[in-house]
C-alpha cells in the first residue's frame, strides 16, 4: 500500500538537511569559491534561493554543480527520493507517491546508484575466516526495445543449463563475507571463471585468510594465491551443509552465511520486477551498502550524491 507523505514534510528542514550534505563547509560560489559576498537574486522557489556572487557575478543555488542541478522538485521530494533509493523502494512506487515520471526517476536513480557503486567500500576484509560464493541472477535488457525478430526479449525465469554468464542473461554475482566483522563485498562479473574468482577473493581478503567455499573448481587455485581453502560439497546425492574438521563439536566448515545473503539479495531485487543486466551492479552495490551499514549515514548519502568531502568534519 502506498502512503504519499511529501505534503507532510517540512520544506525548510529538508532543505537544511540537503544543504548540510552538499555543502558541509558552508555554501560557496561554484565559480570563484567565495564563501561570502553574495546576495539573494530570486526567492520564487523558497527555501531554495538563487544567489548572485558580488565577486564574479555568478548566479547559483545550493544544487548548482550537483546531481540535482536544474531540478524543480521541492526539497521534501528530493529527500523522499534519497530515502526510497536507500531503502530499495521500486521506481514505479516512488513515481506514484511523488506524482512524477517513472522514466525521469529511473534515470535519476541510475545516476545516484552509479555514484553509490563507485563509492562502495573496497578495502580488504580484516577477518581471518571468510566465506566466498557466487549466484546467478536472471537479468535481461529490461526497458530496451527488441525490434529484431532474431533478438527477442529474454523470457522470464531463464533456466539455461550450466553456470550463468552476462551473455546468457544470468549474470554472476560473486561475494565474500567476513565471519567476525560481518562485512560484505559483492561484484557483478561477466563470467564466474577461475581467474575472475581468484582476483576477487585476493582483492578482498588478507594473505593467509581461511576461505570457506563450496566444491566449485573455480576456487581450486586459492592456496597458490596465498589463501587457505576449505570446502563443503553441495552436489546432489552427496550434499553436506556444514562439517566439523577439528572435532570440537562445532561445524565450522560451511558457507551458509553467503547462502543466506543470496536469499536477502533476491528479496531486495524482487520489488523491481526485473533489473536490466547492465545496471544490475548498481542494485547489488545498494544491497551491499544496506547490509554493511544498516542505517543511512552521512557518508553513505554523500557517496550516493557523488560528494567528496575534503575536510575533517568530525564524528
Amino acid at each position: 500500500m502506498d502512503f504519499p507523505i511529501h505534503d507532510l514534510m517540512d520544506e525548510d528542514a529538508c532543505y537544511q538537511f540537503l544543504l548540510d550534505l552538499f555543502h558541509p563547509a558552508g555554501l560557496r560560489c561554484p565559480r570563484c569559491r567565495a564563501a561570502e559576498g553574495f546576495y539573494t537574486q530570486r526567492v520564487f522557489r523558497e527555501p531554495v534561493l538563487d544567489y548572485r556572487c558580488w565577486r564574479c557575478s555568478r548566479v547559483f543555488n545550493a544544487w548548482t554543480g550537483t546531481v540535482f542541478q536544474g531540478t524543480h522538485r521541492r526539497p521534501s521530494q528530493l529527500v523522499l527520493i534519497l530515502r526510497g533509493i536507500a531503502q530499495g523502494t521500486s521506481t514505479s512506487r516512488l513515481a506514484r507517491e511523488l506524482s512524477g515520471s517513472r522514466r525521469h526517476l529511473l534515470d535519476l536513480r541510475h545516476r545516484l546508484q552509479a555514484r553509490g557503486q563507485a563509492g562502495s567500500d573496497r578495502t580488504l576484509l580484516k577477518d581471518v575466516v571468510v566465506e566466498a560464493d557466487e549466484m546467478y541472477q536472471n537479468a535481461g535488457e529490461k526497458g530496451v526495445p527488441h525490434e529484431d525478430p532474431e533478438d527477442p526479449p529474454r523470457r522470464r525465469a531463464n533456466k539455461a543449463r550450466g553456470h550463468g554468464t552476462m551473455d546468457n542473461d544470468r549474470p554472476p554475482v560473486i561475494g565474500v563475507v567476513g565471519r567476525e566483522s560481518g562485512e560484505l563485498r559483492l561484484d557483478v562479473v561477466e563470467h564466474s571463471d577461475q581467474d575472475t574468482l581468484d582476483e576477487f577473493v585476493v582483492n578482498t581478503t588478507k594473505s593467509n585468510t581461511l576461505v570457506n567455499t563450496d566444491e566449485w573448481a573455480g576456487y581450486d587455485r586459492l592456496p597458490a594465491k596465498g589463501r587457505r581453502r576449505v570446502a563443503v560439497c553441495h552436489t546432489p546425492g552427496k550434499r553436506e551443509w556444514a562439517r566439523d574438521d577439528d572435532g570440537d563439536g562445532v561445524r565450522e566448515v560451511h558457507n551458509n552465511t553467503m547462502e543466506g545473503l543470496w536469499t536477502g539479495l533476491r528479496n531486495y531485487l524482487r520489488p523491481f520486477r526485473g533489473v536490466n543486466k547492465w545496471f544490475l551492479g548498481q542494485y547489488v552495490a545498494m544491497f551491499e551498502w544496506s547490509y554493511n551499514i544498516k542505517e543511512a549515514t552521512s557518508d553513505f548519502l554523500r557517496a550516493l550524491l557523488g560528494i567528496k568531502v575534503l575536510i575533517n568534519l568530525g564524528p
